[in-house]
């Protein structure tokens, strides 16, 4: 069947029979464990850091580059033509061909004999990642109204701390018993499974379903003609700068984490994973559904309250990271990382959620990717590497081994300075939503 990106279809096909609740529920617990599986692929590389870089002899600095910026680059670059596909096509078929590649290409990380040979798959892993986020927030946009958004977009987010916690457990535990690359191996074939079941029970939807609007009939628009729009929306502009300052604080803090626990405090690999993983994965849920339902439910007396809660939350986890950093014993700088976790996650709903707010309809899915390729240059990309650049060539002749704690630090305490740009942003969101709206 072949129809014209504009043609405007007939009402039956631009708004069909109502879903129901319980179906866009069953969507959103979907698509979240696919992105559940996104960071088990993605994260299992922090927790076999140590015997990678060990196996090939290779330096912090290079491991920097593997599991931040090599990825980053190639995973945000490869993001924004998928994005502008899933604004024209079916996103459903974008999750699940996307979904296919990156498993399989996690498990044949597992057949690297050099660090090229790694960071060359690591690049195609991050290039298969690409099509998942832009579409997945695309399709659940239009699956829940804005008054409930924040709050689905919060699950959704949750992927990121369950699948980071199974990364750490399961890779913990893998480590002991068997080897990285076995490790790479197990993660990676059960996406293949979820990628079926995606194509098979989720059902593509017609754009604006969820505000009862038709995109069909609006004209397919160009990438700059997107970019424009987009700088016009100056609470948008300040969002995607506050979300990049956040994520290199603590893209930074997962990445080096387990490293930090490993070589301060001598904690062995069993038990950093299982410490990790409970923290991340109960701290960063209950962070993020906390974080979605409050900002909808402030948010319905003043919108201004989607950004306003994030940059509370940013400011108050800049002394937990100093903790997480500083204190002499491990139990007290694990006490630590709890409530940094727990307000880190705040605000990755409600920033979502005003992602797709802000914008057009069929720029949705293009908006979340040039948010993605920001947040994840800087936060993804830059943040690892700056800690491996912080332990080879500032703090490394300095502290030796206890370099990264400072690495660590500074870079972690520069999350803070993202409360200022998210309160930036809330003082724009009420005239710039209601011109969304309206246009």
């Amino acid at each position: 069947m072949t129809s014209s990106a504009t043609e405007v279809p007939r009402p039956t096909e631009a708004f069909p029979p109502t879903v129901s609740r319980g179906y866009a529920s069953y969507v959103l617990v979907l698509l979240s464990l696919v992105y559940v599986v996104s960071f088990i692929d993605r994260q299992i590389l922090a927790i076999l850091m140590e015997p990678i870089k060990q196996e090939f002899g290779v330096s912090d600095t290079a491991m920097g580059l593997l599991t931040g910026f090599a990825f980053a680059l190639f995973y945000t670059l490869a993001g924004i033509p998928i994005a502008r596909l899933a604004d024209r096509a079916s996103r459903k078929y974008i999750i699940t061909i996307s979904l296919t590649a990156w498993s399989l290409l996690t498990a044949a990380s597992g057949l690297a004999r050099s660090f090229a040979q790694l960071a060359t798959i690591r690049v195609l892993v991050g290039i298969g990642e690409a099509g998942c986020n832009p579409s997945a927030h695309s399709l659940i946009a239009d699956y829940f109204p804005p008054q409930r958004r924040a709050t689905a977009l919060s699950v959704y987010a949750c992927g990121v701390y369950v699948g980071s916690a199974i990364a750490f457990l399961a890779g913990g535990w893998l480590l002991t018993r068997y080897d990285w690359r076995t490790a790479f191996y197990v993660v990676g074939l059960p996406g293949l499974v979820l990628a079926i079941v995606v194509a098979l029970t989720v059902r593509e939807l017609p754009r604006g379903y969820a505000e009862g609007r038709a995109a069909a009939a609006a004209p397919v628009v160009s990438f700059l003609e997107v970019v424009r729009f987009l700088l016009t929306r100056r609470a948008f502009v300040l969002i995607v700068l506050g979300t990049a300052v956040q994520s290199l604080s603590g893209y930074a803090v997962i990445t080096w984490g387990a490293a930090f626990l490993s070589r301060v405090y001598a904690m062995p690999w069993s038990e950093i994973g299982v410490s990790f993983g409970w923290i991340v994965g109960l701290g960063g849920t209950l962070g993020a559904l906390a974080g979605g339902r409050l900002a909808d439910y402030m948010g319905r007396r003043d919108v201004r309250w989607y950004m306003r809660l994030p940059a509370l939350q940013s400011l108050l986890g800049v002394p937990f990271v100093v903790g997480f950093t500083l204190m002499p014993l491990p139990s007290l700088s694990l006490a630590c990382f709890i409530p940094f976790y727990i307000l880190g996650a705040m605000y990755v709903g409600p920033m979502f959620a005003m992602i797709q707010g802000l914008v057009e309809l069929r720029m949705r899915a293009t908006a979340a990717a040039i948010m993605l390729f920001f947040t994840n240059m800087v936060g993804l990309g830059l943040g690892p590497l700056l800690v491996g650049v912080l332990n080879d060539h500032v703090f490394g002749a300095l502290y030796g081994t206890s370099a990264i704690r400072y690495s660590l630090l500074t870079v972690g305490v520069i999350g803070g300075f993202a409360s200022l740009l998210f309160w930036a942003a809330s003082r724009r969101l009420r005239d710039e939503l209601l011109i969304t709206t309206n246009s």
